[in-house]
């Protein structure tokens, strides 16, 4: 889901360590990257960091706290990003100096085969802005698009899209063999790959939702509260965020990975820790 909320800063680390300039040259711009917004996090490939898509670009976290970015230079607004294999899948509105050819004022759906550093139009670009996009495990893509209350999902990299049930979904996923929209009503499961969708019994009142590899689902409600269904299908509290959360994903060892008050937080092993402070 995509809200409003302050920009704010990551640092790089507690410490800078400034060496001296030359004579006549100024000195390095050790101040940490802006931020402004988080969209979505995903596993960084190349690392057991992750990656953020923003409002300002795709940064990298690493788990040692260093932040990176834009990626590439690249300074669009990433309303969606997902990973396609190794490929970055991403949505939404061209920044002051994104390439004309990847779409204005919506970006339909771009591709980077090089970890985010170059990126090729796909498909709708110039029309579509997907606020919704993900990736199952076969390769499936997901997505609600800006322009209509409608699942839409593709299986050829995001060349062709179909549509799915009308459902005006605020984060989606697939898990197992089922797809799960997240509503204004509550969680919703659908069992026939997004044609029709039935409530979730007992779930918490949930904004974000992701899964683990092992097809468990994790959330944060409308409260901060992190849950997680066991293997009964209950779910149980996990972890409890600061503040306002921005943002809800799954690390590549599995940890969930948030932001919040804080910056970018961590559940590792039934504890929690700050990855990227936000100071």
């Amino acid at each position: 889901m995509k809200r409003s909320f302050a920009a704010f800063i990551l640092t790089i680390g507690a410490f800078t360590v400034v060496g001296c300039a030359s004579p006549g040259n100024p000195p390095a711009d050790t101040s940490p990257p802006r931020i402004e917004h988080v969209h979505s996090i995903t596993g960084d490939p190349r690392s057991e960091g992750v990656l953020l898509g923003t409002h300002n670009g795709i940064f990298t976290v690493t788990l040692g706290g260093k932040v990176n970015g834009p990626v590439g230079g690249n300074d669009f607004d990433a309303m969606g990003f997902t990973l396609l294999g190794d490929a970055f899948i991403a949505s939404g509105h061209p920044g002051p100096e994104t390439p004309e050819q990847l779409g204005s004022p919506n970006l339909g759906i771009i591709r980077s085969d090089d970890q985010g550093k170059n990126w090729e139009p796909v498909s709708m670009n110039g029309v579509e802005d997907f606020h919704v996009l993900t990736a199952s495990t076969d390769g499936t893509l997901y997505g609600v698009g800006s322009s209509e209350q409608v699942l839409l999902r593709s299986s050829d990299a995001g060349l062709t899209w179909e549509k799915g049930a009308r459902i005006e979904a605020v984060d989606v996923t697939k898990a197992n063999e089922s797809v799960y929209a997240l509503t204004k009503d509550g969680l919703q499961q659908s069992a026939d790959d997004g044609d029709t969708f039935v409530p979730v019994a007992e779930a918490p009142l949930f904004y974000a939702i992701e899964v683990k590899s092992n097809g468990a689902l994790v959330g944060v409600d409308v409260e901060g509260t992190l849950w997680q269904n066991d293997a009964q299908g209950d779910w149980v509290q996990i972890a409890q965020a600061e503040g306002t959360v921005q943002a809800l994903g799954i690390a590549l060892n599995d940890a969930p990975v948030w932001v919040d008050d804080r910056g970018v937080v961590e559940l590792a092993t039934d504890e929690v820790r700050v990855i990227a402070g936000n100071g």
